[in-house]
């Protein structure tokens, strides 16, 4: 992973010295609330709901042993010993006292790690396949040239007070684990037929109140033109984009108001401008960040033990046959580790899971994890040997869940528990899922099934894109969910479709149930998935399983 040079830890120092001092001065009461907000938004500070809340960054969402423990120390010293990883890979503390938010700060400085730009209208950190680096379907590494993004934005003059906020995601499997088409701008590294790698880029995707699925913009890009191509396109964006209105001010809004077309001719043009400006020096950096993402050095042990412990011990077995992916070193696996336990809230880790996930790392993983934007931690290299060891010291934390992608891997975000702007609860109505069907003892049986949950409009539970979403709006003062059905957040990315009436809080869950019955009913085989169930049969038999009432008057 990328490692700090002298440049860099002098400018975060300073950058928090200048914050240090702004904190005093709100404090102090010599800045106003409104005075202090655009400072704090560019340090990662929001007012939420019941306190100040602090977004760390965790760029590509990648992190060695020494930057959890940070973690896990901001939440036990500065926070209520935890923390909430996000479906933007980054980790939220919910009740930080504003006072104390710069010593957070120094301490994950010593780490290299910072809060900068997880808000405000400017590009946000920037995202990448959780897999990256592991995955056995890539063609190379995408972190590097995620890196190579996340310099160029921080703190670039010209986009650092644009109509909204900017969002990228970077990505080289064959199959899509960045959600890329629900992004402002992706980048999936490709081969043309020559077998060169290139980058394909994407516009335009985007959740919230106006959801909409990102366009390719450009095919295939060299690679000393892609820095100036999206810095093309968040340039015409930036110009042309609605400032009238924040609801439509996301490139999304531009792209569909102006055409797919108009908007590439006008990146085109730009490129034209300022692609003579970019002299190679970005390539340059570009080759030296690869070299701090070497491929660790891979053992060559036998696995026999464990496949003698995978035969022995069926909660192994159901772990290891739910909760890994193949990795593309033999003898290896990616690990994805459930923040998902049957009842808890979706995301949260204890300061002391943290530093256990840090020492398996250190012990047994390359000291590397991964965060993914599905709110779960990746060991991204740990060997087959190893995995009764790793199994046993999540267990000992309360983290050996074994339900990767099934119906309680639920994505939520904080709602209204925690966000100003939610209308709605979502924690708890993802708890409640959870735990009914863990009593039903039917999850396995149901097989690969995403629900999201968003507690607003925003989607911040990327519910447009659950195979069940799930969005709770006020309704004159009264919870109300919405379901939305058949939505996709991989290659075949896809917005869901509105079932019908919301629901009320108490109905929620029964409603859930009886449309995952219903589906087990119709279903083809235990090889049929939800989705895959869904776009046979179409809307009609699934609305009719969430409202019997409706279909028997009709009858």
């Amino acid at each position: 992973m990328y490692q700090y040079n002298d440049f860099d830890s002098a400018f975060l120092a300073e950058r928090n010295r200048q914050f240090r001092a702004q904190v005093e001065r709100r404090v102090s009461g010599a800045l106003t609330e409104d005075e202090f907000k655009p400072l704090r938004l560019m340090n990662g500070v929001y007012l939420q709901l019941h306190a100040y809340m602090l977004r760390v960054a965790i760029p590509y969402g990648t992190l060695n042993s020494a930057q959890m423990d940070t973690l896990a120390l901001l939440a036990e010293k500065w926070d209520k010993g935890y923390g909430h990883f996000t479906t933007r890979q980054n980790i939220q503390y919910n009740w930080p006292k504003l006072s104390d938010i710069p010593d957070m700060l120094d301490a994950l400085a010593k780490v290299e790690m910072h809060a900068i730009q997880t808000s405000g209208n400017t590009i946000r950190n920037v995202t990448a396949d959780h897999f990256a680096g592991a995955a056995a379907d890539e063609i190379e590494d995408p972190r590097p040239i995620a890196e190579l993004i996340r310099q160029w934005s921080t703190d670039h003059p010209e986009f650092q007070f644009m109509g909204r906020k900017f969002k990228i995601a970077v990505a080289a499997g064959a199959k899509d684990r960045a959600v890329l088409k629900a992004h402002d701008l992706a980048v999936r590294v490709v081969k043309n037929d020559a077998g060169v790698v290139g980058y394909q880029v994407l516009v335009g995707g985007g959740l919230g109140r106006t959801p909409m699925i990102g366009k390719v913009l450009h095919d295939f890009l060299p690679r000393e033109d892609l820095l100036p191509f999206i810095e093309a396109t968040v340039s015409v964006w930036n110009q042309i984009g609605r400032r009238d209105n924040k609801y439509k001010a996301r490139i999304k809004i531009t792209v569909h108001e102006h055409g797919l077309e108009d908007i590439r001719a006008r990146v085109d043009a730009r490129f034209a401008q300022i692609r003579p400006t970019f002299t190679g020096f970005d390539q340059e950096l570009f080759e030296e960040i690869k070299t701090h993402f070497a491929t660790p050095s891979f053992r060559n042990v036998p696995t026999d033990a464990f496949d003698a412990a995978y035969d022995a011990d069926p909660l192994l077995r159901s772990w290891v046959d739910t909760n890994l992916a193949e990795h593309r070193a033999s003898g290896y696996a990616i690990v994805t580790v459930s923040i998902k336990k049957h009842g808890a809230t979706p995301g949260d880790a204890s300061a002391e899971q943290m530093r256990a996930l840090a020492e398996i790392a250190k012990t047994y993983g390359h000291d590397e994890l991964r965060i993914s934007h599905e709110q779960n931690v990746i060991l991204p290299h740990v060997h087959k040997s190893d995995l009764p060891a790793v199994y046993a010291a999540l267990r000992d934390v309360d983290l050996h869940t074994a339900n990767i992608g099934l119906v309680s891997d639920i994505i939520a975000c904080p709602g209204m528990d925690y966000c100003a702007l939610a209308t709605a609860r979502s924690i708890p109505v993802a708890q409640q899922i959870a735990t009914r069907f863990d009593e039903l003892k039917l999850e396995h049986d149901i097989g690969h099934l995403q629900i999201k949950i968003s507690g607003c409009i925003n989607a911040c539970g990327h519910h447009h894109v659950g195979h069940i979403g799930i969005l709770g709006l006020d309704r004159a003062g009264v919870e109300n969910y919405q379901i939305t059905l058949g939505g996709d957040a991989t290659d075949s990315a896809a917005i869901g479709e509105r079932a019908g009436p919301g629901f009320a809080y108490d109905e929620i869950v029964p409603a859930i149930e009886r449309l995952i019955q219903g589906y087990l009913e119709m279903r083809q085989g235990p090889e049929e998935t939800f989705l895959e169930a869904y776009r046979r049969l179409g809307l009609a038999p699934f609305k009719a399983w969430l409202y019997p009432e409706a279909q028997a008057h009709a009858a």
